[in-house]
């Protein structure tokens, strides 16, 4: 996490929320499928970084 933008609250509210099922399934087995929920918080996360792009793409043009 890095390299990882900051976080709305709500966009670090859905991180939480993905992570702490992750860990609830991770209880039941180790064999257990994580990759429906590891897509989402990547797909916050790309989400995250896009918004930032388009924010600083913004503030270069304004400052012109």
């Amino acid at each position: 996490m890095a390299n990882d933008p900051k976080f709305t609250a709500k966009e670090t509210a859905q991180i939480g929320w993905y992570m702490a099922r992750m860990a609830k399934r991770g209880i039941a087995g180790e064999t257990v499928h994580l990759g429906d929920l590891e897509r989402k918080v990547e797909r916050i996360i790309d989400g995250a970084r896009e918004r930032e792009e388009r924010q600083a793409a913004e503030d270069r043009k304004n400052r012109k």
